[in-house]
C-alpha cells in the first residue's frame, strides 16, 4: 500500500462511507472506490463489508486501523510542518520528559522560554525510563530529558542540571524530624518505597544495602507521584526527587533532605545520528536555569 491507499482507507474506516470519505477528502466518491478496491486487490484482503448501506470493517481492517492511524498522524503532522514553514512559523522542539520533571521544572522552562521566543511551537509529553529508547528510535520525540540513557544504547546525551532525593512526609507523623533526615531515623516508621520507579529508585536501594537498613515498607510505588500521592493520604513516608516534592507541596506535608545526601544527574538524551538543533541548545540552557533554581 502507499500513502494515497492508506488515506483512502482511514478516511472510508473513520467516515463510514465512500460517500463520507470523499467529501472528507475533497475528491470524487469514485477515486475513493477505485482506490479502495486497488488496495484491496495489492493486499488480498477483504477490508470493508457493506451492511444495511454502510461500509463495515472486516476483522483485517480493524488489525491494519492502529498502523495506518499512526502513518496518518505522522503524515498530518510533516503537512502541519510544511505548511508552518511556508507561513513563515517557527520550529517546533519535540520534548519529553519523565513525569517528576514534565510536570514541573518542563512547563516553568516552556514558560520563561516562550516570552523570549514566541514563534516557537513545543510538543511535549511524558516518558518513563523504560519506554525513553523506544520513543527516541520511533521518532515521537526528539530530545528526552531523564536521569541516564539505558546503558549499551547509542545515545548522545548531556548534563542539565542535579536532582536530590528527599523524605516528604505528613508532619504530624514526623513533628520533631530535624534538617537533615538520616535513613536509620525512617526505620520502624511506615514507609513508601520507592524501589521499583526506575534508575533513582536503585540510586535509594543501593544506599539501603550500604547501610544495611531494612524499612518497614507498607506499599512499593512505581512512580514518584504515586508514592507521594500515597504519603498525602496517610498512608507513610517516603523518599522521592526534590522535583516530585516540590511539586506535591500541600499543607500538612513537609520536606527534608537526607543525610549524607543522594544525589542525581539531569540529562538531554538524544540519538547519535540526530543531535539537539541550535534552537534546542538554547531551550536547554533556560531548563538548566529553572532546575539550578530549584
Amino acid at each position: 500500500m502507499n500513502l494515497r491507499h492508506i488515506e483512502i482507507f482511514h478516511a472510508v474506516y473513520v467516515n463510514g462511507s465512500v460517500s463520507a470519505a470523499a467529501r472528507a477528502l475533497n475528491i470524487s466518491q469514485p477515486s475513493v472506490s477505485k482506490t479502495l478496491r486497488h488496495a484491496e486487490t495489492l493486499l488480498g484482503l477483504e477490508l470493508f463489508q457493506r451492511v444495511q448501506g454502510r461500509l463495515v470493517p472486516t476483522e483485517d481492517a480493524h488489525a491494519m486501523f492502529g498502523g495506518v492511524a499512526d502513518i496518518q498522524e505522522r503524515v498530518r503532522a510533516l503537512r502541519e510542518a510544511g505548511r508552518n514553514l511556508r507561513a513563515g512559523a517557527g520550529a517546533t522542539l519535540r520534548i519529553s520528559a519523565l513525569p517528576s520533571l514534565a510536570l514541573g521544572a518542563l512547563p516553568t522552562a516552556v514558560s520563561q522560554f516562550l516570552k523570549k521566543r514566541p514563534d516557537v511551537r513545543f510538543d511535549l509529553q511524558t516518558v518513563h525510563h523504560d519506554d525513553l529508547l523506544r520513543k527516541l528510535y520511533e521518532r515521537e520525540t526528539d530530545i528526552a530529558i531523564a536521569y541516564e540513557a539505558p546503558r549499551g544504547a547509542p545515545l548522545g546525551q548531556s548534563w542539565h542540571g542535579e536532582g536530590e532525593l528527599v523524605m516528604l512526609y505528613r508532619e504530624e507523623d514526623m513533628p520533631d524530624a530535624p534538617p537533615r533526615v538520616e535513613l536509620s531515623q525512617l526505620a520502624g516508621r511506615p514507609f513508601i518505597t520507592p524501589a521499583a520507579s526506575g534508575p533513582i529508585g536503585h540510586l535509594f536501594t543501593n544506599e539501603l544495602e550500604r547501610l544495611g537498613l531494612d524499612l518497614n515498607e507498607v506499599a512499593s510505588a512505581r512512580t514518584f507521584y504515586i508514592a507521594a500521592a500515597l504519603v498525602r493520604a496517610g498512608v507513610g513516608m517516603t523518599v522521592v526527587d526534590n522535583f516530585t516534592a516540590a511539586a506535591w507541596m500541600a499543607p500538612g506535608l513537609a520536606v527534608r533532605p537526607l543525610k549524607p545526601s543522594l544525589t542525581f544527574d539531569i540529562n538531554a538524551i538524544h540519538l547519535l545520528d540526530r543531535p539537539p538543533s541550535a534552537l534546542a541548545i538554547e531551550f536547554l540552557a533556560q531548563l538548566n536555569t529553572v532546575i539550578e533554581s530549584e
